[in-house]
């Protein structure tokens, strides 16, 4: 149970364009994790001028005023090389779907142990019986 969380600058984006961001990021999972394209879970948040700071050049990078944050959380089995693709599909994926330039995207990744999440009922993952590989 991957989650993305993206905060975006106020008035940035069209609606069609957060779906794009949405789609783009629930694609560069399926492809760097293998986890199955309706394991989405995704949050977007938009912030005001006085409510996301982010340097437009820092460090050397060119970001437009369309620059992003992501944060995604999952299980701390991913491996370096899986989160490298996730990070790289991200990239390619906001800028080919969304228009995004290749230094507007900041991505922070969480991984979290499986007895930390629940996919509901009050169940923790490390706690049920799954037939779901990508998950461990």
């Amino acid at each position: 149970m991957p989650t993305f969380h993206a905060h975006i600058p106020a008035k940035r984006f069209t609606s069609q364009e957060k779906r794009a961001l949405a789609d783009a990021l629930n694609l560069a999972l399926h492809e760097a994790l293998g986890t199955p394209m309706d394991d989405r879970f995704i949050i977007i948040s938009e912030h005001g001028e006085d409510e996301l700071f982010i340097h437009p050049t820092f460090p050397g990078l060119q970001r437009s005023e369309r620059r992003i944050i992501v944060t995604v959380t999952f299980g701390t089995s991913r491996t370096t090389e899986q989160k490298r693709k996730l990070a790289e599909l991200i990239s390619r994926y906001a800028v080919e779907k969304v228009g995004l330039g290749e230094d507007d995207v900041n991505l922070l990744m969480y991984a979290v142990p499986l007895e930390n999440m629940s996919f509901g009922r009050g169940k923790l993952i490390s706690d049920i019986d799954l037939a779901m590989p990508w998950v461990r």
